[in-house]
């Protein structure tokens, strides 16, 4: 009987299958290994170490806002850029002109046409929302019509809302 090149691959492939498989079951019949009752190192876990989360689970940005950088916002902000204006008195594109937004009501942009799920918010723009927002907007506005999916980072959005911060004449005290 004559075997091809693909049964041999095949057959030394099995072979080999059915050798770690049997060694895996030696080991477990001659080693038998338990739990232990105390763990081996304990790690000590000192007070006030652990980072603020925010709604969602991730680390919260207001922790890093008094270091962050507004500098390092006008760059994480080119994202937005194409949807939002900046400038004092400039016009709404497909977002709205986000001069001043740092305590101004929300859905408050005049000509700029809201969804309802950011119309009913109500209340101003604090740092604690705008965070919230830029975290994931589809979950701190249930049904808004923005499309960017968010900013995973911390240290990036307290850098836009650093930046947002400083678009006003009077820009609003840090929490």
């Amino acid at each position: 009987m004559h075997f091809s090149f693909m049964n041999k691959l095949g057959a030394s492939f099995l072979i080999t299958l059915w050798l770690i498989t049997g060694a895996n079951m030696m080991g477990d019949l001659l080693v038998h290994v338990e739990a232990a009752e105390t763990p081996a190192l304990k790690i000590a876990a000192k007070g006030g170490t652990e980072k603020p989360k925010d709604e969602t689970g991730g680390e919260s940005a207001l922790v890093l806002l008094a270091s962050a950088s507004a500098e390092a916002g006008v760059r994480t902000f080119k994202k937005c850029k194409s949807c939002h204006s900046t400038e004092k008195g400039g016009k709404n594109k497909v977002g709205p002109n986000l001069w001043d937004v740092v305590g101004r009501p929300k859905a408050s942009t005049p000509g700029f046409k809201y969804s309802g799920a950011l119309s009913g918010l109500g209340g101003v723009w604090t740092y604690e929302d705008l965070d919230a927002f830029l975290t994931k907007p589809k979950s701190f506005a249930k049904g808004n019509k923005m499309t960017f999916a968010g900013l995973k980072k911390a240290a990036d959005r307290a850098a836009v809302i650093a930046h947002l911060r400083s678009l006003s004449d009077q820009p609003k005290p840090l929490p």
